[in-house]
């Protein structure tokens, strides 16, 4: 699933917004309005369901802007414009430490990175590796030639070949715009820099009015790509639908089109990936956004920690998944650093990345997504239509049936209401009965889970759990997920749910609820079972110190010090290698400094965002150890084919 960012991702997850699990199952299709720093609205794409309306009001009438664009109308243009970018030189700009290896691995040339289950492969799309000599002789094939002495193209009319690139106000993006506006002029473009000060210059007139030439912005992509959001035809913001979309590009490429509609619309996996492949095709044929590179992650530790395990994708960033492997060897103490203070460890209302961090030292992680791929770690397995443990069966709906309807809406099935039926067509329901496909899933945890008192979890626990996620007292903000629910049935090792007819959220694999440990009890004297959902983000016993069944047990929290982990001697996976994890929190001045002396022994992306001197020189004289990893998010300029 793609998101995409105007002001730019320079927090890195820095702050309070980390996109986790329990969001992704349902429809998401909304402006996040700006939780990080510097990081401006975010539009969410979701399988197969349309926008919330984001239009600009239309008091005055506007044109239906389709007229092509006068220089990017032409497709010999567009891929000049990829073929005269240097990418490894934009990366160098802005992560000038480093290695040439590690900058060749950020470098993009489709929608989805390289890596990634869905990327189609270099053989099979145009990768318009940087040639300017091939970029001017494509231009001077177009109305657009040399004229001596002047730099800068022109036609028969004497007009410049110039283009504007809005771009906004974040250092980061600026400062590789300004280097591609020097390639550019090389092969005799003229691109004027045209800043925003951030989401409120992007929107009405620019974006949702299509009133640009290009625009250069940043996306992410997770485990499932999505797109249908960015690049569907029907997706093109315009009058007659009131300028909704996100297709700002105003590209429509009916096998494009239709291919990345079957990508979100099927849960099987090779038939996504056959659809993905025939839209990249396209995507990079016709060359209306140039994916650029994607950012990093970088991570610094004690050169002789051992176990850590950081892969490329992993869009949950859950790199502590595996800490009960983690050790330096003659020592039972690790150290990580945070800048950031969790304020409650409660995280169906608190979702902060590091309370989510801190969390799974005590909860554990259900999955991880290395390298976009899902893989299960307390969950038992992944629950899939390929394994039969998800079953899509076809039933028949009939009026007043809770549904979701062709746009991933939830909806009473009523007159007019347009579903889509288990063939795949899109049907007006006018009475008749209909049949859907309806998901089933079998979402089961591994073996041997005991709390860290030592009592086996239960049955009871997990409805514990959902009673309280899906309780609008309990502080949840979102009620998405147990909407979507039509039965839900527990066992000791987890539950079964089937979802509302019309469900195709890709990531129908995932567990969406955990488990509460029903039999603890509080201090007061009640069990954990029988508190009221209102009382749980006051209880300390939920916010301060849960218990769990993940490898470590919280010992103690000292407000703006530390927390101290202790390992669970009833840990599911065997007694971790270190006894004692502490996560300090740290002024992120002094950060990296703490970790060249040695006292800390990790930093995470939340506080490095870019390979210091400083750490460069510690990495060389064996002190430290630098990971440097593709993040999921990264550039790109996207072009308009048409105007007024």
């Amino acid at each position: 699933m793609n998101k995409w960012n105007a002001e730019g991702y320079d927090s890195h997850f820095k702050s309070d917004c980390h996109i986790g699990v329990k969001i992704l199952i349902g429809v998401i299709a909304l402006l996040l309005l700006a939780a990080c720093g510097g990081v401006t609205p975010v539009p969410t794409p979701a399988p197969t369901s349309a926008p919330t309306s984001t239009a600009a009001p239309t008091a005055t009438p506007r044109p239906e802007w389709t007229t092509p664009h006068p220089i990017l109308s032409d497709v010999r243009v567009r891929r000049a414009i990829a073929y005269c970018t240097n990418k490894d030189e934009l990366i160098q700009s802005v992560y000038p430490l480093l290695t040439p290896e590690e900058r060749e691995s950020l470098v993009m040339d489709s929608f989805i990175p390289k890596g990634h289950w869905a990327y189609a492969g270099e053989e099979n799309i145009e990768s318009y590796t940087f040639d300017p000599s091939k970029g001017k002789s494509l231009l001077q094939e177009t109305k657009w030639k040399v004229s001596i002495p002047n730099p800068i193209r022109e036609n028969a009319n004497g007009q410049h070949l110039s283009l504007g690139l809005q771009v906004s106000s974040a250092k980061f993006r600026q400062t590789w715009a300004k280097v591609w506006i020097e390639q550019m002029k090389f092969c005799g473009i003229d691109i004027t820099l045209k800043p925003s000060l951030g989401w409120m210059d992007f929107s009405p007139r620019a974006m949702f009015y299509r009133d640009v030439d290009m625009s250069a912005m940043a996306w992410i992509t997770q485990s499932d790509p999505g797109g249908k959001f960015l690049y569907a035809c029907d997706e093109i913001p315009r009058p007659g639908n009131d300028w909704s979309g996100l297709n700002y590009m105003g590209w429509c490429n009916p096998l494009a089109s239709e291919n990345i509609i079957r990508a979100e619309q099927t849960l099987l996996r090779q038939e996504k990936i056959d659809a993905y492949r025939i839209f990249q095709q396209e995507f990079t044929k016709d060359m209306v956004s140039l994916p650029l590179f994607n950012r990093i992650e970088i991570y610094a530790m004690n050169a002789e920690l051992q176990g850590v395990e950081l892969r490329t994708g992993d869009w949950d960033h859950y790199y502590t998944w595996n800490i009960a492997n983690w050790e330096i060897p003659g020592r039972d103490l690790i150290t990580l650093g945070f800048t950031q203070e969790p304020a409650s460890l409660f995280t169906i209302i608190e979702d902060a990345y590091v309370a989510n961090l801190a969390v799974s030292l005590v909860e554990g992680v259900r999955t991880i997504s290395p390298s976009y791929e899902l893989l299960p770690v307390m969950q038992k397995q992944i629950p899939t239509l390929e394994n039969g443990v998800a079953v899509n069966a076809v039933v028949i709906v009939q009026e007043g049936d809770i549904v979701y309807d062709s746009v991933s809406d939830l909806a009473v099935l009523e007159q007019k209401t347009i579903v889509i039926d288990s063939e795949g067509k899109l049907v007006q329901y006018t009475g008749q009965s209909i049949s859907m496909n309806q998901l089933t899933v079998k979402y089961e945890f591994v073996d041997g889970l005991k709390w860290s008192d030592g009592v086996p979890v239960s049955k009871a626990d997990f409805e514990l759990y959902y009673k309280i996620a899906c309780d609008e007292e309990s502080g949840a903000t979102s009620f998405i997920i147990c909407d979507s629910i039509q039965t839900i049935e527990f066992t000791d090792k987890g539950y079964t749910i089937t979802w509302v007819p019309g469900m195709l959220h890709s990531y129908y694999f995932l567990a969406p609820y955990g488990f509460f440990p029903a039999h603890r009890v509080l201090s007061d004297g009640r069990l954990l079972a029988d508190l009221p959902a209102k009382e749980w983000a006051t209880t300390p016993e939920v916010t301060r110190n849960p218990i769990g069944a993940g490898p470590y047990v919280l010992k103690e929290w000292i407000p703006g010090d530390r927390m101290v982990f202790e390992a669970n001697p009833y840990y599911y996976g065997g007694t971790p290698k270190t006894k004692t994890i502490i996560i300090k929190f740290l002024d992120p001045a002094i950060a990296e400094a703490s970790l060249i002396v040695g006292d800390i022994d990790f930093l995470d992306s939340t506080t490095l965002v870019g390979v210091s001197e400083a750490l460069r020189n510690a990495e060389e004289a064996g002190l430290v150890k630098i990971v440097v990893v593709p993040s999921s998010t990264w550039e790109h300029i996207d072009m308009n084919l048409y105007i007024k």
